[in-house]
């Protein structure tokens, strides 16, 4: 049997009590989580849910996630997760869209769903809904799936376009949790971080399916912080800390604040989502004394497809090799490959590449060519048959004929001592086209702010050809984020005091 669920039963039969998941002082075993989703899932098929719907779950991160999703899939229906800071508007677009038949919403939530969800049904929990949900009559049984089955409805995040529900088979996200058990070398011994949203593929493959897998356990964070993020950490005695940059910038920040404060439990840290700055890297592996696996995929690849491994060749900046399963190349605008170290396209087929975008046959034409999904990102391979992340295709910025590479500034920019985080992106400029400019946020504000500018551009320009310096400075307190602590570049905008250096030649 294929279906994703029979991870969690699995486990549930060789690890009844082990603990699955915790939030501070709440926690649930393999055998309760096992128990409470045959539960949900006798409710929901009591509810008119059957093989094949859809239900939208619409939940922070809580104990209660495992549960919902393994219930969605045990009655072979298909999970719909969504942003809980989605507005009625968006909840609406995405119930309407996917034709889900079923919302199941956390009670903060609970107004702005049923608002949203018109005839559907709506079933609210909160912290004490799962003493009841285990005295229900349970589905005993697990639907028997075919591996192209879709299992997950996953939206992209919709920065081109209205978002596209991604169609995740049972193999995609079956297959992507036993790989990450494999090439972490996760056991029941190991405690993952769980502070990445399970509304995304990163948080649903790494800290709750490959946990399944493996019968680890996971320690959730209900909202990133990092003061108790690190707490977290130390607490729980984590293992294996999965993220995205910004979360570990800030977790590495709040460390270093704790001089004399060790993390023996820690023996790796998982960097995904987009491009970790090497600066950060370096920083983290000092401060936690653990190395740093950086890797890469897509909300359409289930999401991992490209990582660095224990014991495996491994360069600053890099995002590793293919992993079993997966074939990654860099090509050119007419799909031809180029040589090492050329810059193109990534290009990814294999068997974690979704079935393509629900209802959405033109774009899924547009994405999957020939079997390659074309990604987006820009990309090189090296001699070693290592792959680099250069930048995101619409991010590029092209000044006077020049093509500049936001993330090679951004990576000079982190060098700079007490840069917290920074985004290099372009503006209109009447002569040139674009103009290259960097918002930056520091640890502690500066109290000359003119003076650390100067700086800073002179530290760009001794490391970085004239066309590639920022000519437009601007410091800020912080820069904007989603929800899975992405920097959303799309968002910012320089203002009226932004400082403005050098020529532009």
């Amino acid at each position: 049997m294929t279906n994703l669920a029979t991870l969690l039963t699995t486990s549930a039969g060789t690890h009844a009590d082990r603990v699955m998941v915790k939030l501070d002082d709440a926690q649930l075993t393999y055998a309760q989580v096992h128990h409470l989703s045959a539960c949900f899932a006798g409710q929901l098929r009591r509810a008119g849910v059957s093989d094949g719907d859809r239900v939208a779950i619409i939940l922070p991160n809580v104990p209660h996630v495992p549960v919902i999703y393994n219930a969605i899939l045990r009655l072979g229906a298909i999970v719909v997760p969504l942003n809980p800071l989605l507005t009625e508007r968006e909840v609406a677009y995405h119930l309407e869209d996917s034709q889900a038949v079923a919302v199941v919403v956390w009670e903060a939530m609970a107004v702005t769903a049923e608002a949203a969800a018109g005839d559907r049904t709506v079933i609210t929990l909160e912290a004490g809904s799962l003493q009841g949900m285990g005295e229900q009559e349970p589905a005993q049984d697990v639907a028997d799936k075919d591996e192209d089955d879709v299992a997950v409805l996953l939206y992209t995040s919709g920065t081109t376009g209205r978002p596209k529900g991604a169609m995740l088979t049972h193999r995609n996200m079956r297959t992507n949790a036993e790989l990450v058990v494999e090439l972490f070398s996760i056991t029941p011994e190991d405690v993952l971080f769980g502070g990445l949203p399970f509304f995304h593929v990163f948080g649903q493959t790494v800290a709750m399916n490959a946990v399944a897998a493996a019968g680890a356990s996971v320690t959730l964070l209900g909202r990133f912080e990092p003061v108790k993020a690190v707490d977290v950490l130390k607490r729980d005695a984590v293992t294996l800390v999965a993220a995205v940059p910004s979360m570990h910038i800030a977790m590495v920040q709040e460390a270093v604040k704790r001089k004399a404060e060790e993390f023996p439990h820690i023996r790796g840290l998982i960097s995904g989502g987009s491009p970790l700055p090497v600066e950060v890297l370096r920083r983290a592996e000092k401060v936690f004394d653990a190395v740093v696996l950086e890797g890469y995929g897509l909300s359409e690849t289930s999401p991992v497809v490209c990582f660095n491994q224990f014991g495996g060749p491994r360069a600053a900046g890099s995002i590793g090799t293919p992993v079993r399963g997966a074939d990654l190349r860099v090509v050119d605008a007419m799909g031809e490959e180029v040589p090492y170290g050329e810059v193109g396209e990534i290009a990814i087929s294999g068997q974690y590449v979704m079935a393509g975008y629900w209802r959405k046959e033109e774009a899924t034409a547009q994405a999957i060519r020939d079997g390659w999904l074309q990604s987006g990102d820009l990309g090189r391979q090296d001699d070693d048959g290592l792959f680099y992340i250069v930048d995101r295709m619409k991010d590029m910025i092209i000044r006077g004929g020049y093509n500049v590479y936001p993330r090679e500034v951004e990576e000079v920019i982190f060098e700079f001592q007490g840069v917290s985080e920074c985004a290099v992106i372009g503006v209109p400029d009447d002569r040139l086209g674009q103009e290259v400019a960097a918002v930056v946020a520091f640890v502690e504000q500066p109290e000359d702010p003119g003076a650390v500018i100067t700086q800073l551009d002179e530290h760009v320009r001794a490391q970085l050809a004239n066309y590639k310096v920022p000519r437009v400075w601007q410091i800020v307190e912080a820069l904007p984020k989603g929800p899975t602590g992405k920097i959303l570049k799309r968002t910012i905008e320089v203002g009226e005091d932004a400082v403005r250096t050098g020529s532009n030649a």
